[in-house]
């Protein structure tokens, strides 16, 4: 009897020691294993929770920095990294955008380019292609959008409204902000443009599927999976890229079209070999070779030759877009290809994954040599995996995207010792949380140097904004239209280089004026599907004099900050009727381009003085009776509150709030 009593009382000890040691595991998968230095410079925990927010936000709500030391400055740093926060209230604002879940080939099918629609109406006879140009514009017109309705089709416009709209709705209201940060980021840095219209309907899908799943896991995995995907094997050409071989010989017109046209079959192959003994044809593309390396690896001083982009491209040939449409351009391949033995093409070497294709008849088999690795003659698929990889755990890789992470979260030049410290995680594990850890747990990072040294692109300026005034978005493509007048059409940036991530790149004449502009608008009710409440955000408390407002939103608006200076410099503005008039002329006067324009002293254009301004800008700033009249209109539609729509309108367009 006393065995068995010993024998339950062992196993209670037993089962009590297995509940509280998974109690404790649980627990560690919450708390941080890291420590963020901010005492060690000087900062209160107030000022680094503000600083944390400024940099891994799109900027904090009023609430926010309490929130922030309420949980800890670590564990809610861990929770960003870990990007699981809930998002119900956004997922249901995304759930009446019925594009954005859509396949590559839905799109496609669903959201056809206008002249493929076109021929198709052509086809159908709907259009008589003879009469086309000699008929009233407007009748042609209504006749193909009577055809594109009958077919089911939609127009394009409507499928990157979307994708605009829940880009803005994510990057304002999404609890996981560092994953918005970052998949802007790692967008940036793998851009593909809307301009490109080959790719352009495979954009929102790239977002989607390529870079938001990856951003916080190893670069090795976003870096191949971006070479796979069909946006960007489209944008920078990879995927008509074939191998230098003997059999490409120098075709016919009708020939070379069949062999681009990813017609990858046993049929192909013989069409192929008809041509065998005429010339050699460059169907090599290096495009995206060269790209991978300067753009996303190793950067442009990073060792490597033209030599080795040229191998690296014949590393690279076969990867290329399983056909997807079910009319146009790819059908003919996609029942083609629809119609073969699977696994015999797999025999052959052929890889199929989701919409990406490696093409094994069009893979040059020969021995390769790049950044001194030998790639052995007969190597299929396998080949390109190990480049990549290799080009992924590089020393200049490690070095080349440590920095550029340090200039987005940091500064505009970051300290060596950071990016050195950063770069020995990343080549260690290749981790982007790892080296986002290593950043944030580096004195550098809260260097006074780094506090409010980055300057807000139009993008992080408008949801900012929207941000700190706990805005109420209706309408979200009415916010794009003034980030692009700012200067920054989101996903239109044509080069592969992605927007420049510097203050000299957005600071000029004109960006500063509509950055004022879209301060005065925004706080005054003035940009529709936009609705704020200025009263709730102190409380519903009525400042008594626009000094005393001056002094209150500011602190509400940019928490943590030094602000006698911004505030000695605004108060002059508090009391001109004509402002918004002054400031919206100006602007319109202003051309803002995707270049930079000569700099300028920010407090000249923006605060204060009107001769300086006008000898910089070469304009007068005189306003026009309907200027103000327009402002009066202004006044009106907001009542009582003018006031003090103005003088927080003023602290947006602020040079204050333009740093983070």
């Amino acid at each position: 009897m006393r065995n068995l009593n010993t024998f339950y009382c062992r196993f209670t000890i037993l089962l009590m020691g297995i509940f509280l040691f998974s109690s404790f595991q649980t627990n560690d998968k919450n708390n941080a294993t890291f420590t963020l230095p901010y005492k060690q410079v000087g900062l209160s925990q107030r000022q680094a929770a503000a600083h944390l927010l400024s940099r891994f936000t799109y900027g904090p709500r009023s609430t926010d920095v309490d929130a922030v030391i309420k949980i800890g400055l670590e564990k809610w740093l861990l929770k960003q990294l870990e990007a699981k926060l809930p998002d119900d209230s956004v997922n249901n604002m995304l759930s009446k955008y019925d594009a954005l879940q859509l396949s590559n080939a839905e799109v496609m099918n669903n959201y056809p380019k206008a002249n493929q629609v076109l021929r198709m109406a052509i086809a159908d006879g709907t259009i008589d292609v003879a009469a086309r140009d000699k008929t009233d514009k407007s009748a042609y017109r209504s006749k193909l959008m009577a055809y594109m309705k009958q077919k089911g089709f939609k127009p394009q416009q409507e499928l990157y409204s979307q994708f605009i709209n829940q880009k803005i709705l994510r990057a304002a209201y999404s609890n996981n902000q560092l994953q918005e940060l970052l998949t802007d980021f790692w967008f940036n840095h793998f851009n593909v443009s809307l301009n490109k219209n080959q790719c352009a309907e495979l954009i929102p899908a790239y977002e989607r599927d390529v870079i938001r799943p990856h951003v916080l896991g190893k670069f090795e995995d976003i870096l191949i999976a971006t070479a796979q995907s069909p946006a960007m094997l489209m944008y920078l050409d990879n995927f008509s890229s074939m191998g230098i071989n003997e059999e490409m010989g120098k075709a016919s017109g009708n020939q070379r079209q069949a062999a681009r046209l990813q017609m990858q079959s046993p049929k192909a192959d013989r069409q192929m070999e008809k041509i065998k003994k005429s010339k050699k044809i460059q169907g090599l593309n290096e495009n995206y070779a060269r790209e991978v390396m300067e753009l996303h690896t190793l950067g442009v001083d990073g060792g490597y030759t033209q030599q080795d982009v040229t191998q690296a491209a014949r590393v690279l040939t076969g990867w290329t877009i399983y056909p997807m449409s079910d009319k146009g351009y790819g059908s003919a391949a996609k029942q083609l290809l629809g119609g073969l033995d699977q696994n015999a093409l797999k025999k052959r070497g052929f890889v199929h994954n989701g919409d990406f294709l490696f093409a094994a008849n069009r893979h040059d088999t020969k021995e390769k040599k790049v950044l001194g690795k030998h790639f052995p003659a007969g190597v299929g698929y396998e080949e390109g995996v190990d480049l990549l990889k290799i080009l992924a755990y590089h020393s200049s890789t490690a070095k080349f995207i440590s920095r550029k992470i340090a200039i987005r979260f940091v500064s505009d030049n970051p300290p060596e010792s950071l990016v050195n410290k950063m770069a020995k995680t990343f080549e260690k594990s290749g981790d982007i949380k790892q080296v986002l850890i290593t950043m944030a747990s580096a004195p550098e990072f809260w260097s006074k140097d780094a506090l409010r040294e980055k300057t807000k692109s139009p993008f992080e300026l408008a949801i900012s904004a929207v941000r700190s005034l706990n805005a109420e978005i209706t309408q979200p493509y009415q916010l794009y239209t003034w980030i692009a007048k700012m200067g920054q059409r989101l996903y239109y940036y044509q080069a592969p280089t992605g927007f420049p991530d510097k203050a000299q790149y957005w600071i000029n004449t004109g960006a500063l004026l509509n950055r004022m502009n879209f301060g005065l608008a925004l706080a005054s009710q003035r940009i529709s599907g936009v609705h704020i409440n200025l009263s709730n955000l102190n409380h519903n408390r009525e400042p008594e004099s626009s000094a005393a407002a001056l002094l209150t939103y500011s602190k509400i608006i940019m928490p943590e900050r030094d602000l006698s200076e911004t505030i000695k410099r605004l108060t002059p503005m508090l009391n001109d009727p004509t402002l918004v008039a002054k400031v919206e002329e100006a602007a319109n006067k202003s051309v803002v381009t995707e270049k930079p324009a000569m700099m300028v002293n920010e407090d000249a254009i923006i605060m204060g003085n009107d001769q300086k301004a006008e000898k910089l800008n070469g304009k007068s700033y005189k306003a026009k009776a309907k200027g103000k009249n327009k402002y009066a209109d202004m006044q009106s539609s907001i009542g009582n509150n003018s006031m003090l729509a103005q003088v927080v309108g003023v602290i947006i367009g602020s040079p204050e709030f333009q740093r983070k």
